[in-house]
């Protein structure tokens, strides 16, 4: 295979011309000569293929085709070349994403006569094309893309079409046919010719008593010509085909010319047998009759079809009478032989009928099958939905207990911390006191546990690569499942990242992990494996939790004793486990089950009794790139000499935490609600932080005090604490951007470490002066710069793609930056989030930039503000004066500059 240089792909037409330009360059590939030699080779088969074709390739699925396809899709062509595949055909992605997604599971696809609307011409139209769907595998034989050789047949499913319209007008003309034979005439129908004839001849004999009769029906031969049948009666068949037959007898032409009848009543013969006199006019061979009748049958639509020819030895022999029968007679049998012509031209389609109704029938088994399926789908479904709900109850309940539950472990842990200064002398005391204060421990995690199956545990999600943290946790796996276990772990390539609290995701591996070292009776192999999944509509359908799209999967299999269907159920309910009594809580699935929901993800259990277990966690893909580790918190847990409010509710947990401020030096006011608290803080008195508990009594809640506090003390910090947040300040799972929560149970060292992180991260300016105006104050802590807070920026854009590269380029910058989609998000984060900057996009749909500008300079008067703007033009206001003008497009020098600018007057 030649290089790109060399002139790789050979041929190809116009889009090898196309992937040979140096500029080239395919989503998720790169540029051809960093191709695999696998896709090179692929990719030049297709491209010099006259038949339409495409491969899709890599993890973006990009978009390669080759000439022949291009009618298929013109309009698209050539911005479609190298994007990803879902981007190309986002129109119609619901209908192929299902196909796609079969094919890379490895089974290959084969679809007739599929109907496709396409764009053509500027509009939409129904086509119809045959697919063949084959996966691809790489050069390590993975599968990493699909062929697809396609046929436009829409043409032939017209012609069906029209084949059908007919089969319905011969279903009437069938219909018609019926009604004629079940009313038909003294003749019987025959579907032969010759016995029809045979009949009427015999018939017409009886009736006239003619010494002979014959019958002649015209017949197309098949060649533009026609021939005749002929019966006869009452002489030899084989004397009778001497004669010339009577169509050739200029006598008996205006009979079959559809004149009318010929007759003769008496003609002279020769005295030889078969010669006719010579004054009778008739020609040499003529039959040997005295008299004979010529009667017309003609068909529906007048033409002459045959006609009856009577002959008699005696002259004279037919009356009137007989003339009259023989009409009738030739007028039934005209209606026979039209029978007998639509029969034949019915019999004909009737098969074709049949052949059609067959294929109708096997439809309808089809139909059948695929309505049964749907049923199961849906039964399949409903039972998930209801479980999902019985999930969703549970949590509830377990969300308020483990509330209650936080705040006594509180007053427990508290009380005992104290207690141990009280003691420091007693070892056997202290040593008791570390064993309740373990008891503590073991009480917070369960109650973590009890919040996180409810999906109410504040998460810190980051964008994190999941084969890089589960790789990391290697060493600490094998010390916890021990020597007898064996550890794969399985990282697929071009894996994606995913927006999740790697704390929680490493609890849940752990959990996981420790869950299959119990299965295996502490021997066997754990195999742990981390890639990309994509979840189609067909699976979100029988799943209704799980929304479709991309995710990253880790999953762990064990080689273990497996589960039953009824363990299977119930695996993920809190307090259930299959272990004996005292070896376990029951929690660890629970906990996991809950943590993987509250982040949109879906959690599954593929076993069998005695085959193992395979968990899989699927969490959302994130399209950031992932955030950058920071250190440990290393703030020592030392006390200080600021004022602190404590608003708590709980009697006994407020007294233990004032008791441990006031030991860490602190001067701590109390409050016993937050409307008390905002009584404390409308006195004057001067307060550095307020520590306040999310959930109290009363109709003012805790974030609103908060905005409350900042209006009147701008230089005020808060800090949360709870053991249950309920939705005050956690959304969709996630502690609210700028918010500090600290989750009871605590200890003093972490109390006194958070307490100095939110005082050193508070706005600086007036520290000082609060320092000095406190009675009996000891001097301030000396500021370091290099532990200086970031600019805190508030970026509201509602273009997800521009907000999220924004962001990262403010990132870069060194600002830490929270992010709002529309102006009243931006306006929630306002009332309880205190920020340096605004960088606001003037055209925001709802609430305007300039709308949401005004607002946030009415509660942060000195707040810096950005337009970003297509426009020229700052918007007309004396309450937004010395805003800053940053022109779309930007780049991030621009950006740098307007930013420093709004914000100079505040350094």
């Amino acid at each position: 295979m030649g290089s790109v240089g060399n002139g790789w792909p050979r041929g190809g037409g116009e889009i090898g011309e196309l992937l040979r330009h140096p500029a080239f360059d395919a989503i998720g590939l790169g540029p051809v000569e960093s191709w695999p030699a696998s896709l090179k080779h692929i990719a030049e088969m297709v491209l010099n293929s006259r038949q339409p074709k495409f491969v899709a390739w890599g993890p973006d699925l990009a978009f390669l085709y080759n000439d022949a396809y291009v009618p298929v899709f013109p309009e698209r062509h050539p911005a479609a070349l190298g994007k990803p595949f879902r981007e190309v055909w986002a129109d119609i992605w619901e209908q192929f994403s299902p196909i796609v997604a079969r094919t890379l599971s490895g089974s290959p696809q084969l679809f007739k006569e599929l109907l496709i609307p396409m764009r053509r011409d500027g509009r939409t139209e129904d086509t119809w094309f045959t697919f063949s769907y084959t996966p691809l595998r790489d050069d390590d034989g993975t599968i990493a893309g699909i062929l697809c050789a396609t046929l436009d047949v829409t043409d032939q499913v017209a012609a069906k079409r029209g084949e059908k319209l007919a089969l319905d007008e011969l279903r009437a003309k069938s219909e018609a046919l019926a009604v004629v034979n079940r009313a038909g005439a003294a003749i019987t129908v025959e579907p032969n010719v010759e016995r029809l004839t045979q009949i009427v001849v015999d018939a017409g004999v009886t009736l006239t008593g003619a010494e002979f009769g014959a019958f002649f029906y015209n017949v197309d031969d098949g060649e533009g010509g026609s021939y005749m049948l002929y019966a006869l009666s009452g002489v030899d068949r084989k004397n009778f085909e001497k004669f010339p037959m009577p169509r050739n007898t200029k006598v008996f032409a205006p009979t079959f010319d559809g004149e009318g009848i010929v007759r003769s009543d008496d003609i002279l013969l020769d005295p030889r047998y078969g010669q006719n006199a010579p004054h009778s006019g008739m020609p040499k061979g003529h039959l040997p009759v005295r008299s004979y009748l010529a009667v017309p049958v003609k068909s529906r639509d007048g033409s002459v079809i045959g006609g009856l020819f009577f002959g008699h030895a005696e002259p004279g022999r037919f009356s009137q009478a007989t003339e009259a029968s023989l009409v009738s007679l030739a007028g039934q049998s005209a209606v026979a032989i039209d029978n007998i012509r639509l029969f034949r031209a019915a019999k004909l389609e009737i098969d074709q009928r049949r052949d059609m109704e067959d294929q109708l029938r096997k439809l309808n088994e089809m139909l059948e099958v695929r309505v049964a399926a749907e049923i199961a789908d849906r039964q399949q479904a409903e039972a998930a939905l209801q479980q999902a709900q019985k999930m969703e109850s549970i949590g509830n309940l377990t969300g308020g207990v483990a509330h209650d539950f936080n705040n006594l472990l509180q007053v427990i842990s508290g009380n005992l911390q104290l207690l141990g200064k009280d003691v420091a002398e007693n070892g056997r005391a202290k040593e008791r006191i570390a064993n309740a204060l373990v008891a503590v421990e073991r009480g917070s995690r369960l109650a973590s546990q009890l919040l996180a199956f409810g999906r109410r545990q504040p998460l810190e999600p980051k964008v994190v690569n999941i084969g890089r943290l589960v790789t990391g946790m290697d060493d600490m796996l094998r010390r916890a499942l021990g020597e007898e276990i064996e550890v794969e772990t399985i990282v697929s390539g071009g894996l994606w990242n995913t927006f999740a609290d790697p704390v929680q995701i490493e609890n849940a591996l752990l959990n996981l992990a420790i869950n299959s070292r119990d299965a295996m009776d502490g021997a066997g192999r754990l195999t742990i494996e981390v890639g990309n999944a994509f979840l189609d509509d067909s699976y979100s359908r029988t799943h209704p939790e799980v929304k479709a799209g991309q995710y990253v999967v880790l999953a762990v299999t064990d080689t273990g004793s497996g589960m039953t269907e009824e363990v299977k159920e119930q695996a993920f309910e809190p307090f259930f486990s299959t272990k004996p009594e005292g070896k376990g809580t029951g929690l660890g699935l629970s906990m996991v089950y809950g943590f993987v929901k509250q982040s949109g993800g879906h959690v599954k259990i593929y076993s069998q009794t005695g085959e193992g277990t395979t968990i899989k966690l699927y969490l959302p893909r994130s399209l950031r790139s992932e955030d950058r580790a920071t250190a440990a918190d290393t703030v020592p847990a030392t006390g200080g000499t600021e004022t602190i409010l404590v608003a708590e509710d709980d009697e006994g947990v407020r007294a233990t935490v004032i008791e441990m401020l006031s030991d860490l030096g602190y001067y701590v006011l109390k409050a016993k609600d937050a409307q008390s608290a905002l009584t404390v803080i409308e006195s004057g008195a001067h307060i550095d932080l307020l520590f306040t508990d999310v959930v109290m009594p009363g109709t003012l809640k805790s974030p609103e005090l908060a905005r409350l506090a900042r209006a009147r003390l701008p230089d005020i910090a808060v800090l949360y604490t709870s053991g249950y947040t309920e939705d005050s300040i956690v959304h969709g799972g996630r502690l609210d951007p700028g918010l500090e929560l600290l989750s009871k149970p605590y200890t003093r060292e972490d109390l006194a470490r958070k307490i100095r992180h939110v005082l050193a991260s508070r706005p600086q300016g007036g520290r000082g002066a609060a320092d000095a105006a406190r009675p009996n104050a000891k001097p301030s802590e000396p500021h370091h710069p290099e532990t200086a807070a970031k600019p805190k920026l508030l970026l509201v854009e509602d273009d997800a793609f521009i907000r999220m590269d924004t962001a990262e380029i403010l990132h870069d910058l060194g600002y830490d930056v929270i992010e709002a989609e529309s102006g009243e998000q931006g306006a929630d984060i306002l009332d309880h989030t205190l920020v340096d900057i605004i960088v606001v996009d003037l055209g925001l749909p709802g609430m305007s930039g300039s709308a949401f500008a005004a607002r946030a300079r009415e509660a942060l008067p000195s707040v810096g503000l950005v337009f970003a703007t297509g426009g020229s033009d700052l918007p007309d206001s004396n309450h937004l004066s010395g805003s800053v003008l940053l022109p779309k497009p930007f780049n991030s020098a621009a950006l740098d500059r307007a930013v420093k600018a709004a914000l100079q007057p505040r350094l």
